[in-house]
């Protein structure tokens, strides 16, 4: 390309992409980035290297993220030797960001396996309790097409495996990035790495503090699935059923307050309780949510029921005005609004594995 200033830009642009999560491959976000930028085609050989661009992603990731950065880095290693532990049967190899340094937000723990497929490792994640799906891709590449195998967690950082046949256990894989041999490390290699990097990191201790650990989004989901099953009244519910309103109504507070992850929350949970007693829903809901939402959060969904009072006029003076001098008072009116809005029968719905992995998405970026 004639112009630096074109290619700097382009660079930028891809990294945006990337960053931002709209974009997940290297050259995608470089193709995309110059039509926008050069307004046509481009020739593949004109464009900046996967280099180039990662070390763009790693510049937003430090202006972005700050020091906080190196503490979720080191987080997301001792999660990786967590599973590097769990599945060493399979002589797993960690690859990518987390051991590298270069992650970003949004950045997942990339393990390779090794196997005579994904049932025993799949075997292995349930009996652990893990949330994971299992993806067949087929890709031609020189004209042979081969089938990979990725097994996806969400956990508190999503972790992605891609399963190999036991005869590639020493295979040298090449890296998009230099096009030279992966950087990869072992279960023993990977450990003696993290005593040179964190001298004073105790291994044992901090994996066993990151195994007790509760990841939040995986109880939300426990308490959301059940929702399903619970049938509403048609004349105040004519949408069906409870899972289906929470997500009608999730999707309203995302077109309202998009970044605020607490409102969101109360949104998705409000009706979590009427799984666990439909007499008493938001009692239930509070004490299922005590430990893992914000005060905000529970307060909204504590007084979701009064909001519609309060829109009816059928609450009385005292009980407004102490909810009046509540610094979260417009969002309860508006979560009320949207409770109400949310119960149309047919309206399309994000599916809830999205909606979770959005609010992840949401607390890794804003802490």
């Amino acid at each position: 390309m004639a112009s630096e200033k074109l290619r700097r830009q382009i660079v930028f642009e891809a990294a945006r992409l990337m960053y931002s999560r709209q974009e997940t491959e290297y050259y995608r976000a470089k193709m995309k980035a110059a039509r926008k930028i050069c307004q046509g085609w481009v020739k593949p050989s004109d464009l900046p290297s996967n280099r180039e661009i990662r070390d763009e992603i790693q510049r937003f990731a430090y202006l972005y993220e700050g020091d906080g950065r190196h503490d979720h880095i080191r987080e997301m290693r001792v999660e990786a030797l967590r599973f590097l532990r769990m599945l060493k049967a399979f002589r797993p190899r960690i690859i990518g960001s987390t051991f590298t340094g270069h992650i970003r937000r949004g950045s997942d723990i990339d393990i390779h396996v090794f196997a005579g497929g994904s049932e025993p490792v799949e075997s292995v994640l349930e009996s652990e309790g893990l949330d994971f799906e299992v993806e067949h891709k087929r890709v031609r590449k020189h004209g042979e097409e081969r089938l990979f195998i990725h097994i996806h967690i969400r956990d508190r950082f999503p972790v992605e495996l891609t399963v190999y046949p036991l005869d590639k256990v020493n295979y040298v894989f090449k890296s998009s990035i230099t096009g030279k041999g992966m950087e990869r490390a072992t279960l023993p290699e990977f450990e003696q790495f993290l005593k040179q990097e964190y001298p004073d990191l105790e291994l044992d201790h901090a994996v066993e503090e990151a195994e007790n650990r509760v990841d939040r989004f995986q109880i939300y989901r426990t308490l959301l699935l059940p929702l399903e099953g619970v049938k509403q009244p048609r004349k105040w519910h004519p949408e069906g059923d409870a899972l289906y309103h929470s997500l009608q109504v999730y999707d309203l507070a995302c077109d309202e307050l998009p970044y605020d992850e607490e409102f969101l929350l109360a949104a998705l949970l409000h009706d979590v309780g009427k799984a666990l007693d439909p007499r008493d829903h938001v009692t239930a809901a509070l004490e299922a949510l005590s430990d893992v939402c914000t005060e905000r959060t529970l307060w909204l969904i504590a007084h979701h029921m009064e909001a519609h009072a309060i829109d009816d006029g059928t609450i009385g003076a005292r009980a407004r005005r102490r909810l009046v001098q509540h610094e979260s008072y417009e969002e309860l009116l508006l979560l009320g609004r949207l409770d109400r809005a949310g119960r149309v029968r047919g309206v399309a719905v994000p599916e809830l594995d999205e909606a979770l992995d959005y609010l992840r998405d949401l607390a890794q970026m804003c802490g």
